[in-house]
């Protein structure tokens, strides 16, 4: 039992929130982060090349005359330096004896003891500078310092000058910066959200309507179609797909329907008529010669008409299975033609249809099945004449073009003739075009898998009320690679002769089918 797939399209949007706008999500988070800092890094370098400006030989040889024992000269010195700084008005600075205890600072206020100063410990522990380092005040300014020791001679350390520069104006323009570069993100990534919802939608929501219609059509409502795709895509493409799919499915479900219908017909007909007949010779007191040759030829001709109709359904099974078996053996097509055309005149005749017959009188031998060839012959005919009706007429004209191979029949009537829209379609299997006339709408299909089995074509032109023209072509062999008959022999001699030679060969080859006939 087959059960209906179950479809979670809501997958796809957690798909594209998982692939797509989840990397995109990524991608936008560490190009943020990366500018971020990159912005950091480029103020804060700024700072540090405005502190680094300082020579330290500067500050060596101006605090040089000031060392000594005296650490009063020494705190005038430092005092007389940071009156005559000429950067106070960009970075603080601050003088610090050898205890590394401020002395003296620009900004006027006083230092309390033990302020964090990584800086000045980096320079004291490693006299290779420049010693930059941030951190914060006792007031909790954040800022950048740089510290350059003074020497006092014997390596000894007389003191320092840190040099500071606020962070807290840089901070607060990055972080402006910070949050427009975050807004900029979240905005990209709502407007990637936004586009990406609707572009999914635009394909879900189609999706879910073949779905359903798909499980419609499985179900046998060949009438459900999907509503036109707003968009010229492969998504509008398939729409249009899946509607043509279910009008072929529907043309094909109500020709499916008309054929059982004909078949039944078909069937119950002469069935009808041989039961009636053998019910009624069955019967007591049947003494009547006539009556008794009537009802045996009504049983006898629609035994036939039945064994044709399936025959028919048959050959068409095969077809469809690809089992259906060509002979390859060399005959004479217009031998066969032959052979149609004189079963055909006594039912023309009967129905008043006139029959005209007229053939090449060259041979057309070839390579094939001659009662595969005579069957799609009767096909064809039994259409001419039964579309025909009494009183028209049909025309059979054979000719054949030696040097090129090809031997071409004329079927032409002038009886209803074919509807135009009707007309693509009549080789289709089951199709009728007329369904006022007997017939099970397959012949035409076996006609012509037969004629294409032989390497032929089958080609019809039609006029709705005048008349309908089946154009048959057939390879035969070219003119060059027959063997001339003798010249004693006329044309139908030596037609004859072929068959004959035929005839022989078959029974040469089957010794013992003739010995069980």
């Amino acid at each position: 039992m087959h059960r209906w797939p179950h479809f979670q399209l809501g997958a796809i949007t957690r798909r594209w929130m998982l692939n797509t706008f989840g990397v995109i999500v990524a991608i936008l988070v560490i190009v943020a982060i990366a500018s971020c800092l990159m912005l950091h890094r480029y103020y804060y370098s700024i700072v540090e090349m405005n502190l680094n400006q300082v020579s330290e030989s500067v500050v060596s040889s101006y605090f040089s005359v000031y060392l000594g024992s005296d650490e009063r000269r020494f705190e005038a010195g430092a005092r007389s330096y940071v009156e005559n700084f000429e950067e106070k008005d960009t970075m603080e600075v601050w003088v610090l004896d050898r205890n590394a205890d401020v002395i003296v600072s620009s900004s006027g206020f006083d230092i309390p003891e033990g302020s964090e100063m990584p800086d000045y410990v980096s320079a004291a522990e490693n006299s290779q500078g420049p010693h930059i380092a941030v951190c914060r005040l006792p007031s909790g300014e954040k800022v950048m310092a740089r510290t350059i020791l003074i020497s006092g001679g014997s390596r000894s350390v007389a003191g320092a000058v840190r040099y500071l520069t606020s962070l807290e104006e840089i901070d607060g323009n990055l972080a402006v910066i910070d949050t427009v570069i975050c807004v900029a993100c979240a905005f990209a990534m709502f407007l990637v959200w936004m586009s990406g919802y609707f572009f999914i939608q635009s394909i879900v929501k189609p999706v879910r309507k073949v779905s359903r219609t798909a499980q419609d059509i499985a179900k046998g409502n060949f009438s459900a179609r999907i509503d036109s795709h707003r968009y010229n895509d492969e998504i509008g493409e398939l729409c249009e797909t899946i509607n043509y799919m279910a009008g072929e499915l529907e043309d094909s479900e109500k020709i499916k329907n008309d054929f059982i219908s004909t078949v039944s017909h078909e069937l119950r007909t002469p069935l009808t008529a041989i039961q009636g007949w053998a019910e009624t010779l069955t019967q007591a007191g049947i003494t009547d010669p006539e009556v008794f040759r009537k009802g045996m030829k009504v049983i006898v001709g629609e035994s036939e008409r039945l064994g044709s109709l399936v025959e028919d359904l048959l050959d068409f099974s095969r077809i469809q299975s690809g089992r259906m078996n060509m002979k390859h053996e060399k005959i004479d097509i217009l031998a066969e033609l032959d052979d149609t055309m004189y079963v055909f005149k006594e039912r023309a005749l009967r129905e008043g249809v006139d029959l005209e017959y007229n053939a090449s009188t060259l041979l057309a031998p070839a390579e094939g099945d001659g009662d595969r060839i005579k069957q799609a012959f009767v096909n064809i005919l039994d259409n001419a004449i039964k579309y025909t009706g009494q009183g028209g007429r049909v025309n059979v004209t054979a000719s054949i073009a030696p040097e090129a191979g090809k031997l071409t029949i004329t079927f032409a009537d002038n009886g209803c003739g074919i509807p135009a829209h009707d007309l693509p379609r009549v080789k289709e299997k089951f199709y009728k075009a007329n369904t006022s006339v007997r017939g099970s709408g397959i012949g035409l299909a076996v006609t012509d898998e037969i004629i294409r089995r032989h390497g032929g074509t089958l080609d019809i032109a039609s006029v709705e009320g005048e008349g309908t023209t089946v154009t048959v072509t057939l390879p035969i062999e070219r003119a060059q690679d027959l063997q001339a008959p003798p010249a004693e022999l006329t044309e139908q001699e030596a037609r004859d002769a072929l068959l004959l030679e035929q005839i022989v060969r078959e029974q040469q080859s089957n010794p013992q089918r003739d010995q069980d006939k």
